[in-house]
C-alpha cells in the first residue's frame, strides 16, 4: 500500500509546499483538496495552478493520486444548482487529468437532519452520478463517494447502497473509519462486510471521544463546529481506531492502493502536532501497523 499525505493537513502551505513536505516526511503520494480559497487546494478551474503542482509531484517524486472537492449540490432538486454541481464536477475531473490523478472524493449531495423529501433528492444523486460516472470513466477517473456526515451517505450501508444503485464501475466507495466511528455507525468490521468489496481509496485519521455517550450532531458538512464535538483529532496510532485490524481486513478484501492521511489541522489545530510532526508520525505508526496486519494475514494463511 501506497501512504499519501492530504492537503487538509497543511492549510498554511501552497499545493507544491506541501508536496515538499510530504516528501520530507517519507510519504508516497498525495491528494489535494479542489477549493476556492484555499492555500493548499487547486482552485476551480485553474489551469495555471494545476500545471504548477503538476509539475512540482514531478520534481518531487509525490505523484498527485487524487483530488478532494468539496461540491454539495449533486443531489440538489433545483436544476439550475444540480447542473452548476455537474460543471463543477466535470471541471475536477479535467483538473484531474492535468495533473495525474485517478480519483475524486465525493460528497453524497447535502443532508441533515429535518431535510425533507429524502427520496427526490436520492434519485437526482443518483441521476448525477450516473452521468459523471460515465465521463469519470471516459477520462480513466473514479468516483469514490465518501462515508460523511452531513450529505446522503453517513453510514457505510448508505453509501454501499448508492453504488450498487449507481451501478458504475467508475463509482466507488471512500471507505472513512473514523467518520464512522464518531458519528455512532458500523464498526469497521460491520462496515467492512457491507462495503469493502466496492472501495476505491481510503481515508485514514484518528480521534479519542471527550464523551462516548454523546449524539452526533454537525449542522455543517466540511466539518464539525468545535461546539459540536464530542471528539479530539489526534495523530495516527494514538487515538481509538483499530488500524492494524482494519489493515489487516483491507489486506483480506484485496484492497492493496492508498491510505491517504486526512490530518485535520485545517479545522483542529488545537488538537494536533504541528504538519511536519503530525505527518511523520502518523505514516510511521501507519507503516507499524500494516507490518502488523500483513503478520497477522500471514498467519491466517
Amino acid at each position: 500500500m501506497r501512504l499519501a499525505g492530504h492537503t487538509l493537513g497543511t492549510p498554511q502551505q501552497t499545493v507544491p509546499e506541501a508536496l515538499a513536505l510530504f516528501a520530507a516526511a517519507g510519504l508516497d503520494a498525495a491528494e489535494v483538496i479542489y477549493q476556492d480559497d484555499y492555500r493548499s487546494g487547486l482552485p476551480l478551474g485553474d489551469r495555471r495552478s494545476a500545471e504548477e503542482a503538476r509539475r512540482a509531484s514531478e520534481d518531487l517524486g509525490v505523484p498527485i493520486i487524487g483530488l478532494t472537492p468539496y461540491t454539495t449540490g449533486i443531489n440538489a432538486l433545483d436544476e439550475s444548482q444540480w447542473r452548476t454541481a455537474i460543471d463543477e464536477f466535470r471541471g475536477a475531473i479535467e483538473i484531474a487529468q492535468l495533473v495525474g490523478a485517478d480519483r475524486l472524493r465525493v460528497y453524497a449531495g447535502s443532508w441533515h437532519p429535518g431535510d425533507q423529501d429524502h427520496a427526490a433528492h436520492w434519485d437526482r444523486l443518483v441521476a448525477a452520478l450516473r452521468t459523471l460516472g460515465s465521463e469519470a470513466s471516459d477520462a480513466a477517473v473514479r468516483l469514490c463517494v465518501e462515508n460523511h456526515f452531513g450529505t446522503m451517505t453517513q453510514s457505510a450501508a448508505d453509501t454501499a447502497r448508492l453504488v450498487h444503485e449507481v451501478d458504475s464501475d467508475a463509482v466507488r466507495v471512500l471507505y472513512d473509519q473514523a467518520n464512522l466511528t464518531f458519528t455512532h455507525d458500523e464498526p469497521y468490521d460491520e462496515a467492512l462486510h457491507v462495503q469493502g468489496d466496492l472501495i476505491g481509496h481510503v481515508h485514514v485519521k484518528d480521534l479519542v471521544f471527550t464523551d462516548p455517550d454523546a449524539p452526533f450532531q454537525a449542522s455543517e458538512t466540511a466539518r464539525v463546529a468545535a461546539s459540536e464535538r464530542a471528539v479530539r483529532s489526534r495523530v495516527v496510532g494514538e487515538g481509538i481506531v483499530p488500524w492494524v485490524d482494519i489493515i489487516s481486513s483491507l489486506s483480506t478484501l484485496g484492497y492493496d492502493d492508498v491510505l491517504s492521511l486526512e490530518y485535520e489541522y485545517r479545522w483542529h489545530p488545537q488538537d494536533l502536532p504541528e504538519p511536519m510532526v503530525g505527518f511523520e508520525r502518523s505514516a510511521a505508526a501507519l507503516r507499524a501497523c500494516a507490518d502488523q496486519a500483513a503478520v497477522a494475514v500471514g498467519s491466517a494463511r
